[in-house]
């Protein structure tokens, strides 16, 4: 009786959390990277969802109609920094995605 409680109330749970979701939506425009003089730029049209930055990156511009978020790990996790439309930021080279 006790683990079927359990199990409703995660049940519960996980059809709340999945109501409170916003359907994910392309951002219209382009993010590009830049890495090096000598590589070409990363460019992503209408980007959406978590992308891993390139392992030179060092540059990003955010010409969407929506914010950008810049994480420090490749998987789009814990502490970002946000880059309005129209604005860049330096990325550290390496390591990090961007959510758009």
């Amino acid at each position: 009786m006790r683990c079927s409680r359990v199990i409703l109330v995660l049940a519960s749970a996980s059809a709340v959390l999945g109501l409170l979701q916003t359907p994910a939506s392309a951002a219209d425009g382009t993010v590009t990277v830049f890495q090096t003089e000598v590589q070409p730029l990363a460019v992503y049209e209408n980007p959406s969802g978590c992308h891993k930055l390139p392992g030179a990156a060092h540059v990003l511009t955010n010409a969407t109609d929506g914010p950008v978020r810049i994480y420090g790990d490749p998987f789009c996790l814990g502490p970002s920094l946000e880059v309005a439309p129209g604005h860049g930021a330096h990325v550290a080279p390496g390591s990090g995605s961007f959510s758009a």
